[in-house]
């Protein structure tokens, strides 16, 4: 074991991109392309309408989002591009085999996940600065003192951090294949919802389901239990990841109403684009209570059935074309109920419907039992990099 500090092997870079639109740059990484917890960048956007200066890093380059530490955002990047100033930009330095005794490209391989190890998370929330968005400083990162396993040890681990990284990859495409897998048999079966030329006859959305329903009189004393989902609960992929329990009489006034089977569509920006909206199902006393920016869909008995209306609200052309009839401003943009209601769709049979939900179901399983492969092979991934 040896033990070191990041200034040893590593340089800050700081080269200022004054006009990114105009550079010979690509690639911009902002703050929203970090994914907490993951050891590569892998996502970005283009430089053409970026107009603020920026920072140039280079492939093996390792960035660490300074701000809001405590959301672990730390990776290396296989590609040249630029980034913001939210973004500290490390160097490997090209002489550690000299100066240490490890090969730089052996510490390319295992330092990202280091960067990503609760030691390493721990110290970085300790000293962070400020309150509400803690930032590290680039001076206090490199003061970060760390164990340095033997080299044989060092390569051991790095083999099967990256042979498990890879395969966790390669089941979050088959995960993304999945769910592109179900919105072509929606197009397949129904068509393009958008196009006035159905094979099904056109109906207005307020025809094919209830939109936000009254609530009926409800024989629940003001201490009974109800579930309570707020906009976090959703998930962007189209299911409900949480729920908590409240008594009625604290939920009863002031937020959304819904039941069993209804789905949640996210009508305020950014949670509509991003595809916000679930079935609900297991509530508490058959009632749930949540966020005031949920429309709600209730299918109708032999009309409907809540997954084509979940697929169906969830299709990227429903959201585009929602995301052009929104009112309001800035951040405060929302669908409204009345879009919904008039919203024109053919309406397929109930079989037709029950036959699709047969293939949502399917897949639901198929991408359950995906996600919890990933979450075995990050157990493994963390019980590496924590030792």
């Amino acid at each position: 074991m040896k033990i070191i500090n990041l200034s040893s092997i590593a340089n800050p870079i700081s080269i200022s991109v004054q006009n990114p639109s105009q550079s010979d740059y690509d690639r911009f990484i902002g703050l929203e392309h970090y994914d907490s917890g993951e050891p590569v960048i892998t996502r970005f956007q283009g430089t053409e309408l970026l107009t603020t200066s920026a920072k140039a890093f280079k492939a093996n380059d390792i960035l660490i989002a300074r701000r809001n530490v405590y959301l672990k955002r730390a990776g290396i990047v296989f590609f040249d591009g630029i980034t913001s100033g939210d973004s500290i930009i490390l160097r490997l330095k090209e002489d550690t085999q000299k100066t240490i005794g490890y090969s730089r490209e052996d510490l390319i391989r295992y330092i990202p996940f280091m960067l990503n190890s609760e030691h390493f998370w721990i110290y970085a929330n300790k000293h962070a600065d400020g309150m509400n968005s803690k930032r590290i400083s680039k001076d206090t990162l490199l003061e970060y003192e760390f164990e340095l396993p033997s080299i044989d040890e060092m390569r051991d681990i790095s083999d099967k951090l990256w042979a498990a990284y890879r395969l966790k990859e390669a089941y979050k495409k088959l995960l993304v294949t999945t769910d592109e897998i179900v919105k072509s048999q929606f197009i397949e079966m129904f068509g393009n919802p958008l196009s006035l030329n159905q094979k099904n006859e056109l109906k207005r959305l307020g025809e094919c389901c209830i939109l936000n329903p009254r609530r009926p009189n409800i024989a629940l004393c003001d201490t009974d239990k109800v579930s309570f989902i707020p906009m976090p609960a959703v998930s962007e992929d189209g299911y409900l990841v949480d729920m908590t329990d409240e008594e009625y009489g604290k939920v009863k006034k002031g937020f959304t109403y819904f039941e069993n089977n209804d789905v949640l569509f996210a009508k305020i920006t950014p949670c509509m684009e991003n595809g916000k909206g679930a079935i609900v199902h297991g509530l508490t006393n058959g009632i749930g209570m949540g966020s005031t920016e949920f429309h709600v869909l209730r299918p109708i008995n032999g009309i409907s059935s809540p997954y084509w209306l979940l697929a169906l609200t969830r299709m990227p052309i429903f959201r585009e074309r929602a995301a052009k009839n929104m009112s309001g401003t800035g951040g405060q943009k929302r669908v409204s109920a009345s879009y919904l209601d008039h919203f024109m769709v053919g309406l397929p049979a109930i079989e037709e419907q029950r036959r699709f939900e047969a293939i949502y179901k399917q897949a639901d399983k198929s991408k359950f039992e995906l996600k919890q492969c990933i979450e075995n092979i990050d157990k493994v991934i963390k019980s590496l990099i924590n030792g």
